[in-house]
């Protein structure tokens, strides 16, 4: 028995994976849950071939914070970054028609084609929605009164004529000083005053939304909006207060499926102070905006947007624009269906697959899980097919740590390993 003993502590033990994915015997996660750090499987063998108190190997424990997968162990072929893509983003602008807006609109004819370059330069699918009074002469008549018209001038505007391009779309929609957010309304779900052809509706735009985009708003204006920001996302829908036509239900109402759910609204309006809202900015001569617009100020700061002092005239701008793109570079969301890169050895076994989200250098292993039904608050991942997988989807709380790591202006990586059991939950 002695000789027997001393003939197995003399054989080499060979480990044929990663130590954490091992530990259990058949690849599934031990106690831990779905994420842990990274590190060198640990030694098989014990100090100087030390035993313990029964003549056996003393081995380490089992890591105690989750599977642990890494591209050096002995089991792990290859890891290779996967390719991540960005989800599209619309952008819809409101620009308040009013003669005293006249150099605001002429502010945005100029800028906006710069503008979205700006999100262009960071590969993303956009969309720039106009809703405002579109014509190539300037003034226009209306009802006795001169308004004044929106016309983007190309590459982003499809010809001559202020017309719609690719990734452009006006609704020609006269905006009324107080009236933009139930302008956007009306004329989004084309309500019964704010059809196309009705004195404050305009052409269909509702379809030009992407479900899966994220959403930002902008409105330019001097005034203050008459619809409360609690109705422009709650309204029940029903008789606008304010006349005879009717709104739909706010943006946020489940009708919607969630189209606008995440927005950001951001503006360049009458505001003047950071923390009372009812503070109107100065321009240089002294005058002031008809409103300090605190309905936009509530919106903004709600939902995380940006702002401008219309004030400040010309010297706003530039800064405003960059301001926005910037926001909706970094609110854009980070698709959670990820192609699976090419195996080095150009063969894919999808029992021997693993992923991991690297944030600061800092790996965490997720687990795959049965599918969308069995992802749970520690998050996971699953395949498109688990015969013939070509994806790796996420679910939803490993995209949102995804999200804080990759993407535009981040760092982080997902990354897939080849070679290990599949660590499974």
């Amino acid at each position: 028995m002695r000789n027997l003993r001393f003939l197995l502590l003399a054989l080499p033990i060979v480990l044929p994976c990663a130590w954490a994915a091992c530990a259990t015997g058949n690849g599934t996660a031990g106690t831990g849950g779905g994420a842990g750090s990274t590190g060198d499987p640990p030694d098989a063998s014990a100090p100087d071939g030390e035993t313990n108190d029964d003549g056996g190997l003393d081995l380490p424990d089992a890591e105690p914070d989750g599977p642990v997968v890494t591209p050096d162990s002995a089991c792990a072929a290859s890891v290779q970054e996967a390719t991540t893509t960005q989800l599209p983003v619309d952008i819809v602008w409101m620009v308040d028609n009013s003669s005293s807006m006249q150099p605001a609109i002429a502010e945005v004819k100029a800028g906006l084609n710069d503008f979205a370059a700006l999100i262009a330069a960071k590969n993303l699918d956009y969309r720039v929605i106009m809703l405002s009074l579109r014509s190539p002469t300037s003034p226009v008549v209306i009802g006795g009164s001169n308004r004044y018209p929106v016309c983007i001038p190309q590459p982003l505007a499809g010809d001559a004529s202020c017309g719609d391009g690719p990734r452009f779309f006006q609704s020609s929609i006269d905006i009324r000083s107080t009236q933009p957010l139930e302008q956007l309304l009306g004329t989004f779900a084309q309500t019964e005053g704010y059809k196309e052809g009705q004195e404050k509706g305009g052409e269909p735009w509702a379809d030009k939304l992407r479900p899966e985009a994220t959403k930002t708003i902008v409105v330019v204006t001097d005034d203050n909006a008459r619809l409360s920001a609690n109705d422009f996302e709650h309204f029940p829908g029903g008789k606008n207060p304010f006349n005879s036509l009717t709104l739909p239900p706010g943006i946020l109402d489940p009708v919607h499926n969630g189209i606008f759910d995440g927005y950001l609204f951001s503006g360049i309006y009458g505001w003047g102070s950071d923390s009372d809202p009812d503070v109107t900015c100065v321009y240089p001569d002294g005058t002031k905006p008809p409103s300090s617009g605190p309905t936009y100020t509530t919106l903004v700061t709600k939902t995380g947007g940006v702002r401008a002092q219309l004030c400040d005239q010309s010297a706003a701008w530039g800064p405003f624009f960059d301001a926005v793109a910037q926001a909706v570079v970094e609110t854009s969301k980070l698709s959670c269906e990820v192609t699976i890169p090419q195996p080095q050895d150009g063969e894919l076994d999808p029992d021997a697959v693993n992923v991991q989200i690297v944030a600061n250098d800092v790996p965490t292993t997720l687990v795959k899980v049965a599918g969308a039904a069995s992802c749970g608050p520690e998050g996971g991942w699953y395949y498109d097919d688990d015969t013939a997988p070509t994806k790796v989807l996420l679910c939803p709380a490993a995209c949102d740590l995804a999200q804080t790591a990759v993407g535009p202006g981040k760092t982080g990586r997902i990354e897939v390993l080849f070679g290990c059991a599949t660590i499974v939950q």
